[in-house]
């Protein structure tokens, strides 16, 4: 996979070539190609931004350079890119649409910052906007970083199958609870069917409790999941946050 990153930040994006993704960049299962968006900019000063029609606060990222920059990029591989702004104004990014990004051979993310961009770019260039939650930052660059993230590790290789299979949401629902040595911490044990050895109910356990932890935090997920009405398992509920 190849992603490509249209900024006007594009040194910020040092954390997404370490960890995981840089163990895949070396093992060829993408690449990161970053694109300064003031290099694209017309005219001496190289403006990207102009004050808003119609008035209002901030300033407004331009079309010049975003389209300059998109279709330059664009003709830098012969597999066309598939172009995601982040936005939020996009649908709120899930796992199943981060496995969706992570079958495309190629993606460029749009990172804009100020009030925005001229909608026209958003017409003219964007095939997906994308959101990482009901909230604002500065800019595109830390949500585009979450994304690439996400969908690094979904690519084939990059991390085991059942470590992935075994994430939140991979299934629909919250991940199980985890814990190592020691088997007792400050009064707190392991629950004892985590040192039983026996799989069948270790495995049941995990999902009993993936299935009440997601009950509890995150009750929207269960609507379509059918499964048993949810008892009690083991010898410890499921852990609360402020446990």
């Amino acid at each position: 996979m190849r992603i490509d990153v249209v900024s006007l930040f594009p040194e910020m994006f040092t954390p997404v070539q370490t960890s995981i993704p840089r163990r895949a960049q070396e093992a060829g299962l993408w690449q990161l190609h970053l694109h300064q968006l003031r290099d694209y900019a017309p005219g001496k000063h190289r403006q990207v931004d102009d004050t808003p029609y119609g008035g209002g606060a901030g300033m407004v990222m331009g079309c010049p350079p975003w389209f300059h920059a998109v279709r330059s990029v664009q003709q830098q591989a012969s597999e066309s890119a598939w172009v995601v702004h982040m936005s939020p104004q996009g649908p709120p990014l899930n796992q199943e649409e981060v496995r969706r990004l992570a079958a495309r051979p190629r993606l460029m993310l749009l990172c804009g910052h100020y009030e925005g961009v001229d909608e026209r770019v958003v017409e003219g260039l964007v095939d997906q906007e994308v959101c990482v939650g009901d909230f604002v930052v500065s800019g595109g660059e830390l949500p585009a970083m979450m994304l690439i993230d996400a969908v690094v590790r979904c690519l084939p290789g990059a991390i085991k199958a059942e470590s992935l299979e075994a994430d939140s949401f991979y299934h629909g629902l919250l991940d199980h609870p985890h814990y190592t040595r020691p088997p007792e911490w400050e009064g707190r044990s392991v629950p004892p069917v985590l040192l039983s050895g026996n799989h069948a109910e270790i495995e049941r356990w995990r999902r009993l409790q993936a299935l009440e932890r997601t009950r509890v935090r995150r009750p929207d997920l269960l609507k379509e999941i059918h499964e048993e009405p949810i008892r009690a398992a083991g010898n410890r509920p499921a852990t609360r946050l402020n446990d």
